[in-house]
């Protein structure tokens, strides 16, 4: 774990984490009307997307309390972990502002309500958190780069602010997955509480009051939908750990490996109908296009 942790800290040592570049200030000084007003769906996405970046101190707050005891490069993470996100929630709400998108007054209203209601993590150990984790910052990346792939033509400066913010994930996403990994090494039972996270996932931001008609406006919309998750996130993780080649010891491990098997073939059939039924050969291509991004992402990292 040590080594996964000097390994970030080296990767992230080289990355400018200042975001004003991602916003036009020159360009809002010239010309007031320089932004663009966004669209109903696009704005939804974002303010999505920051409702569940405000909550950054649950996050850490939970996280904190479920490592107490655990590995100390572990717990050291969670504080780089959230010093490298801090800035994602006021990007966003920046980017708002400057462009007068929505309405401010009752953002502000609903802002305050989600971070007073906050993150009760269902959680019960270290490898659940760290397995939980891997999975919502693959989902988050994945989610920023279809909003942006969403908007790009509308505004694509909030298009590259998105795919920075997508960057940054994948760093974070990488630390969780190794760990992931290295625990399934060492002791293949692991793959019983992998499981249960696995399938009974939800999206911190699952929370807030109207967290189900967002998500269904923007599965409807092509936005992110079940299809999306299941390819870009449940399944790339699954290949990542090799679920089906585990050797667990223990029949209970062996046992929820089956489980896990045999519902990963129905979630992907699940998928596949949802994808044709939503949009008939376009979902498979902004599949792969986001696909490909994620490569080139992980490849940055890598490289760095």
């Amino acid at each position: 774990m040590r080594e996964l942790l000097e390994r970030h800290r080296e990767r992230t040592a080289k990355v400018d984490w200042a975001y004003h570049e991602f916003l036009p200030l020159k360009e809002l000084r010239a010309n007031p009307d320089f932004l663009p007003k966004l669209s109903p769906t696009v704005y939804l996405a974002v303010e999505t997307a920051l409702f569940t970046e405000v909550n950054l101190p649950w996050f850490t707050s939970g996280l904190t309390q479920i490592f107490k005891g655990s590995l100390a490069p572990m717990q050291e993470f969670i504080h780089d972990w959230t010093s490298e996100e801090d800035q994602h929630g006021l990007l966003l709400e920046t980017y708002l502002l400057l462009g007068d998108n929505g309405d401010h007054r009752e953002r502000s209203r609903l802002r305050k309500q989600i971070v007073r209601v906050g993150w009760e993590p269902h959680i019960e150990d270290h490898f659940q958190a760290i397995a939980y984790t891997a999975m919502q910052e693959l989902a988050t990346q994945v989610f920023y780069l279809r909003v942006a792939h969403f908007c790009q033509d509308e505004d694509p400066l909030l298009a590259r602010a998105l795919r920075r913010l997508a960057r940054d994930e994948v760093l974070h996403m990488a630390f969780y997955r190794d760990a992931v990994k290295a625990h399934l090494e060492v002791e293949p039972d692991y793959v019983e509480p992998l499981v249960k996270i696995m399938l009974e996932f939800a999206m911190p931001g699952a929370g807030m009051k109207d967290y189900a008609t967002r998500s269904a406006i923007l599965a409807r919309q092509g936005v992110y939908g079940p299809d999306h998750y299941f390819n870009l996130v449940v399944d790339k993780l699954w290949k990542e750990w090799d679920v089906p080649a585990l050797m667990p010891k223990a029949e209970t491990a062996r046992a929820a490996q089956r489980k896990i098997i045999s519902q990963h073939e129905k979630l992907g059939r699940i998928a596949a109908r949802y994808a044709v039924r939503a949009a008939p050969g376009t979902r498979e291509k902004d599949a792969a296009r986001i696909a490909l991004q994620q490569q080139e992402d992980m490849l940055a990292v890598a490289e760095n």
